[in-house]
């Protein structure tokens, strides 16, 4: 069964209810007021199926004091069936409502002639004409127009036979990626608690399954699902669906909010968009205030003009510097909204001015979730330029390169995996395979969560053996600089795993050596010269002082040298395993193991019996003050020599 939704468009009292009443047995104005008015408020749904075919029909308010209303739920449509009475022709709600859905890229529809009993013969021809100059050069243009009467009738079965044929036409929807659940309803139901509407505009709800209300991120259940009035365990997209939700109540949600897994889409307040004008429509200064709609949602912003679109080129040509958007003209531009929307790439808007609120245009989402930067600079004009074309979501090349230039703009952080849906608009496992062959053949690199640009990765590479190399000829004695200060020198912020990629890379290569400092592979040893003439007596000393090591101040003073120096040689020592700390103390390797051989002959010497070894027993055998025989106890102690019990230790 395919799944697919057709909305009305057109004018106040032209008959659009009638003919969906006609068409499904479902009268689509369910609200009290809508009855005794005799008009349309809000949305209407009705249902009807044909052999393989089931259509939901959204049937929206043709007053234009109701047209947000009737942008709620023109988005997402597979077709739309633009409505003109023929005693009234073309009015001004139907230019608008067809604009709209010019706007948003319905890819199908038809044009229904109502209330042909109510006219001659002769008016039909010229409303037909009035139809065919509206639609001229659009995606109506041949489309099928159709007198029908929802009183008599006539002309029912040629509408329904064409609805067939736009179904058969229809791509489908995949439901292999993530649901996205427009809501448009909100209400309560006893014994049920809150339920949302909405048509799926992608993936899949099932009973039972987690998802977040956004904006808001607040946690819900699935407990029901129903489609067209019956219950399902599986709602999937292109149907109309209204869900039982658990743990939240009817005054947290709203319509305007989405229903999605946790993840999949983020919520976003500054969005880059390319916005496209109506001939009629006033200019739109930069910064002005609007009203932009896109799914069920309607928020208040205001309008950052990049750049025009240079006529005839999408993302080619020289981007024309302007501060307003002139009426029928193209422009880039940043939308900075009062309010968080859930949108993704390639998502269609409408724009509508903030007084009065008129349609004024809309546009195509080029990034949901923008880097800071300007726009208006060179480069944020030519960041527009390289987005635009990369927005079809059938392009396999495009995709990768939207996929290249965002992981390279994301820099060191990289492209979080879960942003494939938010930022890119991959919403199926289909659309993610250009990702996974850009992997494949190194275009990009999974780290973790984050794909990253391989460029990226080559410049901390560079830069942590350029800190290696300039560590070095500062510290010569050093092995190389501290691996957590060439982490944050060279990518602060970088996505987890990254630096240790890198390093392991760079190790792999043999161009750095990496313990917990990082140095230059390969350079020269210090086997002779000063420096290691230094180390030599440094280490002499240490050995011949014996488990009562050399002042340091007053050994600096004896070579010749400054405390610091000495102590940059010392820790060099250390690093070596040559001098070995011990509390405060710094004793010669040798003399420690001097020592655990001296304690352990204590015990061969007694073989069977049980040796102890005191404080002072300790100082009267090594000839050593307090000072020196704790901290060597407790070295003992850890080299599990002896074991501590009360004021004595037993030799192990």
């Amino acid at each position: 069964m395919k799944h697919i939704v057709i909305g009305t468009a057109g004018h106040i009292d032209h008959g659009k209810s009638s003919l969906v009443l006609a068409l499904t047995g479902t009268d689509p104005d369910r609200l009290k007021e809508e009855k005794d008015r005799g008009i349309t408020i809000d949305l209407g749904f009705a249902h009807w199926e044909a052999p393989g075919l089931s259509v939901a029909f959204i049937d929206v308010p043709g007053h234009e004091r109701f047209v947000k209303n009737m942008l709620a739920g023109v988005g997402g449509l597979d077709a739309v069936m633009l409505v003109v009475a023929a005693d009234e022709s073309v009015m001004p709600q139907t230019r608008e409502h067809f604009a709209i859905c010019r706007l948003l890229q319905v890819p199908a529809g038809l044009v229904v002639l109502t209330k042909v009993d109510a006219v001659e013969r002769g008016m039909i021809d010229l409303v037909r004409a009035d139809v065919q100059e509206l639609v001229a050069g659009s995606f109506l243009d041949g489309a099928p127009m159709l007198p029908v009467s929802a009183r008599t009738g006539e002309g029912l079965d040629a509408l329904r036979s064409a609805l067939k044929e736009i179904g058969a036409a229809a791509p489908g929807r995949r439901d292999d990626g993530p649901a996205r659940l427009p809501v448009d309803r909100v209400f309560s139901m006893r014994g049920f608690g809150t339920v949302v509407t909405g048509t799926l505009i992608s993936g899949g709800l099932e009973v039972e399954s987690a998802a977040v209300v956004l904006p808001g991120d607040r946690p819900v259940k699935v407990r029901g699902l129903q489609v067209h009035g019956a219950r399902v365990p599986r709602a999937v997209a292109g149907q109309r669906v209204a869900v039982n939700l658990g743990g939240v109540d009817t005054a947290d949600v709203l319509r305007g909010q989405t229903i999605a897994p946790a993840g999949a889409f983020s919520s976003t307040r500054v969005v880059d968009v390319r916005m496209e004008l109506l001939g009629a429509a006033r200019g739109v200064r930069h910064g002005a205030r609007i009203r932009f709609h896109q799914g069920t949602s309607e928020v208040l912003g205001r309008v950052a003009v990049s750049s025009l679109v240079a006529d005839g080129e999408r993302g080619g040509g020289e981007a024309e510097s302007s501060a307003e958007i002139p009426p029928g003209r193209s422009a880039y531009a940043r939308l900075r909204l009062e309010s968080p929307v859930v949108v993704t790439r390639g998502d269609r808007f409408i724009v509508r001015a903030y007084s009065p609120p008129d349609t004024i245009g809309g546009g195509l989402v080029l990034d949901p979730l923008p880097p800071r930067g300007g726009i208006r600079t060179a480069s944020g004009k030519a960041r527009f330029a390289e987005l635009d074309p990369l927005t079809s979501a059938d392009s396999v090349q495009a995709a990768e390169r939207a996929a290249v230039l965002l992981a390279a703009e994301a820099g060191h952080a990289g492209l979080p995996r879960a942003a494939l849906t938010a930022r890119l608009g991959l919403l199926t496992d289909q659309a993610r395979e250009p990702v996974e062959r850009l992997r494949a053949r190194g275009a990009l690199v999974a780290i973790g969560a984050c794909l990253l640009a391989p460029s990226q990765l080559e410049a901390i590479g560079r830069r942590l053996l350029e800190l290696a190399e300039a560590y070095h000829r500062e510290h010569p004695m050093e092995d190389g600089i501290p691996r957590e200060e060439a982490r944050v020198r060279a990518c602060a912020r970088a996505a987890p795993g990254v630096f240790e990629h890198v390093i392991e890379d760079l190790v792999r290569q043999g161009r750095i050596t990496a313990t917990d400092r990082l140095g230059v592979a390969g350079r020269p040893s210090d086997a002779s010269g000063p420096e290691a003439a230094a180390r030599g007596a440094i280490a002499s000393r240490f050995h011949d002082a014996g488990l009562r090591p050399p002042d340091q101040a007053a050994l600096a003073g004896d070579l010749g040298m400054t405390p610091a120096q000495l102590s940059s040689i010392v820790a060099w020592l250390v690093r070596q395993k040559t001098l070995v700390r011990v509390e405060g103390l710094v004793f010669h390797e040798a003399a420690l193991r001097q020592l655990k051989q001296d304690v352990m002959s204590l015990k061969q010497a007694s073989p069977g019996s049980t040796v102890t070894l005191d404080v002072a027993a300790f100082k009267d055998r090594y000839g050593m003050t307090r000072k020196f025989a704790i901290p060597l106890l407790e070295y003992l102690d850890r080299e599990r020599v002896t074991r501590r019990v009360g004021d004595s230790r037993i030799v192990l």
